[in-house]
C-alpha cells in the first residue's frame, strides 16, 4: 500500500514538471531575451537586454521582412529589423520591471517572442535596537529589531544566541518583512549572572548586514507574569483601614501599585519591596469607588516590570457625614395668623455625603421657647408646612446614612425682603447662550457695607402648574456684582429671578425675570370671558402655555373693531405685570357688536392671535353722547315753536293725531225724553274764579232752577259775546304761568270746558215763549249733537252780532269741539233756585252726567 502512494506521488511530481518545461517552451519558442549582468540590479545600476529570434522563426528568409520590438511594460522603447536586438537600460525605479520582445511582421499583427523581469534594490540595512525578554520564569527567549529601509528585495533574517560554556541557539525567519523572532529556549535562573549575546544578520541578493551584539543576563531579559488573583479587604468595615492582596511569581522583589477613584484619570501610585503580595492603604475616601492596579519585578534596578494585573473594581465603605446641608427657603403668608414655609437645600457632594442619604431630619424650633415644636424626616430635598405668623421660628436640617447624621444646618425664619435699605438695586438678566444667564445687580446703597452675602434664586415660571416649580439658588460674597447662573437653564423658558443681600436675619431682594434664549410665542392668549360692568368690559383669558411662550412674555395686545368691518382694529397694550389674566376696557360703545382677539410680545416679536370672541354692550349710551343731541334738538324746537304760523300748524297736525277715544261726540239731549218734559232756560251765571290755595278746590254752588228757558243767539253770535269782549276773558300763557287768574267768568285761557247746558223740556205741540230781552228762544227738538257747544277756535267768530231771527229754519246746526286746544269757554249762569255742586258732577271726555 506504502509503495502504491510513492509511485502515485513520483508520477505526480514529474506530471508538473513536464507542464512547467513545456510553458516554458511555448511562451519563449520563437527567441530568447537575456539580461546581463544579472535580473537583479541595485539602484542606479545598468543593465543590457537582448532579444534573438530561433531558426527559421522569423516572418521569411529575408531578415529586412523581421521586425523586433522590445517593450517596458506596454510602452514600445526600441524597434529594430533582423533577426537580433540589443537594448541598454539605466534609471531603473525600485522593485520590478518588466521587458518583453515581440515580432512584427505585419502593421497590424505582433506575435510575442520572450520576456524578462529585472529587480532592482538596495543592500540591506544594518538590523537596531536589538532586545530580548523571556516572559516569567518559565517562558521562552523572543527578540524584536528595527530592520531599516525596505530593501525591495527578498531578504532572509537569522536569529543567533550565544551563551556561556559556549551554547549557541541559532534560528531564522521565515516571513518576508521579519522584525521579530522567538528562539523557543527557556533561560534559567540557575546562573543569573551569566552573559547572554544576541546578533541578527539580514542577506539579500546584493548583499548583508548584522545588527550589534546585544549582552544581557538571566535578570535583565525576564519580565514577571502580572500579578493575579487581587484583592481587598477592610479591617472592621472601616475605610481607615484597608488591606490590598495579590499573587505574583516568586522572584519577584519589588512592585508597584496604582489605585484611582472610577470618576477620576489620574493614579495614585505607590512602590513597595518584598510586599509579598501584601499592602495596606490609608487614604482612601469612603463610599467611593476605586480601581486598582499592580505589577512586578525580578530586580530593584534590572529588569523590566510585568505588564499590569486585571483591574479591581471596589467601593469603599460608608462613614458618618461631613459638613453641612446649603438651605434656602421661600415663606408666603395664607391667613391672618398663618404662614407657609418651603424649605429647600441642596444635595451633599459624594465627599461630604461619605455613603448613601438615606434620609433628611427637618427640625422645626421656636426661637422664643427654644424648644423643639416638630421633626419630620423625608427623603426629598424639599419640604413644606404651616406654623403661626405670631411666633419666632427656626429650623435645622440635617442629612443621614447608615453611619450617622451630618451637623444640622439652622436658619431663622424672616422676611427676606422686609428691609428696604438692602434691596439691590439695578437688577439686570442677560443671555449667555442656550443654557446660561448672566445676572447683574448694584449694590444696596448706603447698607452696601452691611451686606454679607448675595443669594441668587430662580425657578421657572409655569402657568397652570399645580406643584411648585424647583427653586434653584447659588451665593455670592458680597463683592462680588454679578453671577452666571446654568444649573437647571433651558432656551425658550422664562425665570423668575430674585437677587438677595443678607445681613444676619435681615434682608433686602429685587427681582426680574430673563430667559437664556427667545422667540416670538407660538399661540395667542385665550380669552375665555367678557364681563360687563359700570359702562366697561372686564376681559379675562388664559395664559399661553408655557411650553408655547418661547420665552418671558413682556406685553399683552387686545384688538377689538366692530363686526364685519373693514376698518384697521383697536388696540391696547398691557404690561406683563401690571394684569396677570383681566384687563378693563372701557372704549366700546353700547348696542354694537364687536370682534376681540389677544396677542403676546416677547423680545422677539409678536404671536399669532388667539381665539376670537364676539361681545355687545347692553348698558346705557354715554351721557355726553346723549346730552349733546338733546340739546341741539331742543334748541331747534324753540326757535320753530316760537313762530306762530309752525306753532299753528303742529296744533292742526296733533289735533288730527289725537286717538278716537278723546273725540266722543256728546249725546244729544234733545232726543232724552226729559228734555221733552221739562223745559231748560239759560240764564248765565258767572263762575267764581278765585282758586283756594288748597289742596282742594271749594265746591262751586250752582242754582237749579225749575223753569228755564234756553237762550240763544245766532249760531255763530249769540251764544258767544262779541269778539271783543270774548277777548276781555283771555289770559297770555305768560300770565296763566306766573299769576293767578282773576275772579271772572271762565274763558279758554283756563282750560275749562262749557260743562253746563241749559235744555228746555216742553210738549212737542206747543210754542217757544218769547221773552222781552233779547234772546231767541230755540226750539225743543234741536240742541247741537256734536262734541259741545263750544267751538274749538274763536279766531273766525265775528266781531258785532247778526240780526236775531225767529224762524227755527234759519237756525243751523253748531259743530262746537272740546279740544284740549279750545282757545276760550263761554261763561255759564243760572237763576236762582237749588244749588248745584261740582262734586256731585260726573263727567268724561265726551259726555256730561248728572
Amino acid at each position: 500500500m506504502a509503495h502504491t502512494v510513492r509511485v502515485c506521488y513520483l508520477e505526480l511530481i514529474l506530471n508538473i514538471m513536464l507542464l512547467v518545461v513545456k510553458g516554458k517552451i511555448d511562451v519563449c519558442k520563437r527567441g530568447d531575451v537575456t539580461v546581463k549582468p544579472s535580473h537583479v540590479i541595485s539602484l542606479g545600476s545598468a543593465v543590457n537586454i537582448s532579444c534573438s529570434l530561433k531558426p527559421k522563426q522569423g516572418c521569411s528568409q529575408y531578415s529586412s521582412f523581421n521586425r523586433l520590438i522590445l517593450y517596458k511594460f506596454d510602452r514600445r522603447i526600441k524597434l529594430q529589423h533582423g533577426y537580433s536586438l540589443s537594448s541598454q537600460v539605466s534609471g531603473l525605479p525600485l522593485g520590478t520591471t518588466l521587458f518583453v520582445c515581440k515580432l512584427a511582421c505585419s502593421s497590424s499583427d505582433e506575435i510575442r517572442i520572450c520576456g524578462a523581469e529585472i529587480s532592482v534594490g538596495v543592500v540591506p540595512e544594518q538590523p537596531q535596537n536589538l532586545s530580548c525578554i523571556q516572559k516569567g520564569e518559565r517562558g521562552t527567549v523572543a527578540c524584536t529589531w528595527d530592520r531599516g529601509q525596505d530593501t525591495h528585495l527578498y531578504t532572509a533574517y537569522t536569529l543567533q544566541l550565544n551563551g556561556p560554556q559556549n551554547l549557541t541557539w541559532q534560528k531564522p525567519c521565515n516571513d518576508h518583512y521579519c522584525d521579530h523572532l522567538d528562539l523557543g529556549i527557556n533561560l534559567t535562573p540557575q546562573s543569573p549572572e551569566s552573559s547572554y549575546i544576541a546578533r541578527v544578520t539580514a542577506i539579500n541578493s546584493l548583499g548583508s548586514a548584522s545588527s550589534p551584539p546585544s549582552t544581557f543576563t538571566f535578570l535583565d531579559i525576564v519580565r514577571p507574569l502580572p500579578p493575579w488573583d487581587i484583592r481587598i479587604k477592610f479591617v472592621n468595615a472601616s475605610v481607615s483601614r484597608c488591606t490590598l492582596q495579590w499573587r505574583d511569581e516568586r522572584l519577584v522583589l519589588l512592585n508597584r501599585l496604582r489605585y484611582r477613584p472610577c470618576s477620576s484619570r489620574s493614579w495614585n501610585m505607590v512602590n513597595t519591596t518584598n510586599a509579598k503580595g501584601r499592602h495596606d492603604l490609608w487614604d482612601l475616601k469612603p463610599f467611593t469607588e476605586y480601581e486598582f492596579q499592580v505589577s512586578s519585578r525580578l530586580h530593584l534596578y534590572k529588569g523590566s516590570w510585568s505588564d499590569w494585573s486585571e483591574s479591581l473594581r471596589v467601593q469603599t465603605p460608608e462613614e458618618e457625614p461631613t459638613g453641612t446641608l446649603d438651605v434656602w427657603y421661600m415663606k408666603q403668608n395664607i391667613g391672618y395668623n398663618r404662614q407657609q414655609i418651603s424649605l429647600f437645600w441642596k444635595n451633599l457632594s459624594v465627599l461630604e455625603a461619605r455613603g448613601k442619604i438615606l434620609h433628611y431630619q427637618v427640625t422645626l424650633l421656636e426661637v422664643a421657647g427654644g424648644k423643639t415644636t416638630l421633626q419630620n424626616i423625608t427623603e426629598h430635598t424639599s419640604w413644606t408646612w404651616v406654623i403661626p405668623r405670631t411666633e419666632s421660628w427656626a429650623v435645622a436640617v440635617s442629612a443621614a446614612n447608615s453611619k450617622g447624621s451630618s451637623l444640622p444646618t439652622r436658619i431663622n425664619i424672616t422676611d427676606l425682603c422686609g428691609a428696604s435699605l438692602l434691596t439691590p438695586g439695578q437688577v439686570s438678566a442677560n443671555s449667555e447662550g442656550a443654557d446660561n444667564i448672566m445676572v447683574t445687580w448694584d449694590p444696596p446703597g448706603k447698607a452696601a457695607s452691611a451686606v454679607k452675602e448675595y443669594v441668587v434664586e430662580w425657578r421657572a415660571l409655569h402657568s397652570g402648574v399645580v406643584t411648585q416649580p424647583a427653586l434653584n439658588w447659588l451665593r455670592s460674597p458680597p463683592h462680588n456684582m454679578a453671577a452666571s447662573i446654568s444649573e437647571n437653564i433651558r432656551p425658550y423658558v422664562c425665570y423668575e429671578i430674585r437677587v438677595h443681600a443678607l445681613s444676619g436675619d435681615q434682608g433686602g431682594c429685587s427681582s426680574i425675570r430673563g430667559n437664556s434664549k427667545h422667540k416670538a410665542p407660538v399661540s395667542g392668549p385665550h380669552i375665555n370671558a367678557i364681563i360687563e360692568e359700570k359702562g366697561s368690559i372686564l376681559i379675562s383669558w388664559d395664559e399661553i402655555p408655557a411650553q408655547e411662550q418661547m420665552g418671558c412674555i413682556l406685553h399683552y395686545r387686545i384688538y377689538w373693531k366692530e363686526q364685519n368691518s373693514s376698518s384697521q382694529p383697536q388696540l391696547c397694550e398691557i404690561p406683563y405685570g401690571v394684569s396677570p389674566n383681566s384687563h378693563p376696557i372701557d372704549s366700546l360703545q353700547p348696542r354694537v357688536t364687536y370682534v376681540l382677539w389677544m396677542t403676546a410680545l416677547t423680545a422677539a416679536g409678536e404671536s399669532p392671535q388667539g381665539n376670537e370672541k364676539e361681545f355687545c354692550m347692553q348698558g346705557k349710551a354715554n351721557w355726553s353722547t346723549i346730552v349733546a343731541p338733546s340739546i341741539c334738538i331742543a334748541i331747534v324746537m324753540v326757535g320753530i315753536f316760537s313762530m306762530c304760523y309752525f306753532r299753528q300748524k303742529v296744533f292742526v297736525l296733533l289735533s288730527a293725531l289725537r286717538p278716537q277715544w278723546c273725540s266722543r261726540q256728546i249725546p244729544d239731549p234733545a232726543n232724552s225724553t226729559w228734555a221733552k218734559k221739562y223745559p231748560i232756560v239759560e240764564e248765565k251765571m258767572q263762575l267764581p274764579m278765585d282758586w283756594p290755595t288748597s289742596e282742594e278746590p271749594e265746591p262751586l254752588v250752582i242754582d237749579e232752577v225749575f223753569q228755564v228757558t234756553p237762550v240763544f243767539r245766532h249760531p255763530l253770535h249769540s251764544i258767544w259775546p262779541e269778539k271783543g269782549r270774548v277777548q276781555d276773558h283771555y289770559t297770555s300763557e305768560e300770565d296763566s304761568v306766573s299769576s293767578p287768574p282773576p275772579q271772572r267768568a271762565l274763558t279758554a285761557e283756563t282750560g275749562l270746558v262749557d260743562l253746563y247746558k241749559v235744555l228746555e223740556s216742553r210738549d212737542s205741540h206747543s210754542k217757544p215763549v218769547k221773552p222781552a230781552s233779547s234772546i231767541t228762544v230755540l226750539p225743543v227738538d234741536y240742541l247741537p249733537t256734536h262734541e259741545g257747544y263750544l267751538p274749538s277756535n274763536t279766531d273766525y267768530l265775528p266781531s258785532q252780532e247778526a240780526p236775531i231771527t225767529d224762524s227755527l229754519e234759519e237756525l243751523e246746526p253748531q259743530h262746537i269741539s272740546l279740544s284740549v286746544f279750545s282757545s276760550s269757554l263761554h261763561p255759564l249762569t243760572f237763576s236762582c233756585g237749588e244749588k248745584l255742586t261740582l262734586d256731585q258732577l260726573k263727567m268724561g271726555c265726551g259726555s256730561l252726567m248728572l
